[in-house]
């Protein structure tokens, strides 16, 4: 039998698919998550379930625990714009509370999910792990302080901070709010798809990469930090490459969001891990998905404004 895993997050995009995916290898996982956005995941006899904020985590949670998986966050700019409180509560402080139970359980290995969007705005051709972190917005910022405690509790335990890219493609819990995806649900619904800018470029990594990441630092003993993100792309070259597949119409409109970065994942790649997958596959992917299940945002997507209206958060 495989050792315990405790994932915060679990029952989100790719919480859901990681821990999926875990469970398949022969792990015991631990599932903790608010379930603000329900649970897709399926019953499994190594698997526990915590429908539980991470705000307010008990030291039993964290029984015979041999690795965390921190994905748990607010979990991007605007919702973490709607309540930045909530994004503060839930990044630093909160992550500060974790490590701490960690180390008093005596936990061995804890991966956590920062973003690549802590480098902010940049010209450089590609942004590795050295650049300076200029983040612009709270999302990114209270990104960049989690970083920093986590650093700070390296002697106990070892630590890997991941910079992820967008994440694109299917999962079981499914996001409309990243580019790739949501461009392509524009394109299969409306036939038309918005740009908001266009030039903007933002690394990409699909989604089964991204699991395949968690799960190579699972499985040797680096630490540190890594870039992760397999393709530079700017939005408006995502939605020609969208229409090429639908024979959709773009609309380009005026944007105010000046984030625009091209990561290097050089150091990853060094240590031998390649990609499987690229923003083409994961656009057949969805396309695929859409079109067999007849797919409604509506009945499907919650998003935090309407959880703040309901004063669910």
């Amino acid at each position: 039998m495989k050792k315990k895993i405790l994932i915060t997050g679990a029952c989100g995009y790719i919480g859901t698919k990681l821990t999926t995916s875990l469970l398949k290898d022969g792990y015991n996982v631990i599932a903790l998550d608010t379930q603000w956005f329900g649970n897709y995941l399926k019953k499994n006899k190594n698997l526990e379930i915590l429908k539980c904020d991470i705000r307010n985590l008990k030291n039993r949670f964290f029984k015979n625990v041999n690795s965390v998986i921190h994905l748990a966050s607010i979990s991007n700019d605007p919702s973490s714009d709607l309540n930045p409180k909530l994004s503060w509560e839930v990044g630093p402080l909160a992550t500060l509370d974790l490590l701490n139970k960690c180390k008093k359980n005596k936990v061995k290995n804890f991966l956590y999910a920062s973003s690549g969007s802590v480098y902010g705005i940049s010209q450089k051709s590609k942004v590795d792990e050295n650049h300076p972190l200029l983040p612009v917005s709270d999302y990114n910022k209270q990104k960049m302080v989690t970083e920093k405690v986590i650093q700070n509790f390296s002697p106990n335990f070892r630590t890997v901070i991941i910079r992820p890219a967008t994440v694109c493609g299917l999962s079981e819990r499914l996001r409309l709010d990243t580019s790739v995806n949501i461009l392509t649900y524009q394109a299969y619904k409306k036939k038309i798809i918005t740009v908001l800018g266009g030039k903007q470029v933002r690394p990409n990594i699909h989604i089964d990469d991204m699991i395949r990441v968690y799960k190579f630092f699972l499985n040797n003993k680096k630490t540190g930090i890594y870039n992760v993100g397999f393709e530079n792309l700017s939005i408006l070259s995502i939605a020609k490459m969208i229409k090429e597949k639908t024979k959709c119409t773009i609309k380009v409109v005026k944007s105010n969001d000046p984030r625009s970065y091209r990561l290097s994942s050089n150091k990853i790649i060094k240590l031998g891990f390649k990609p499987k997958k690229n923003v083409i596959n994961a656009i057949d992917e969805l396309l695929t998905y859409f079109k067999k299940n007849k797919f409604n945002q509506s009945s499907f997507n919650v998003n935090v404004r309407h959880l703040i209206k309901k004063k669910i958060i």
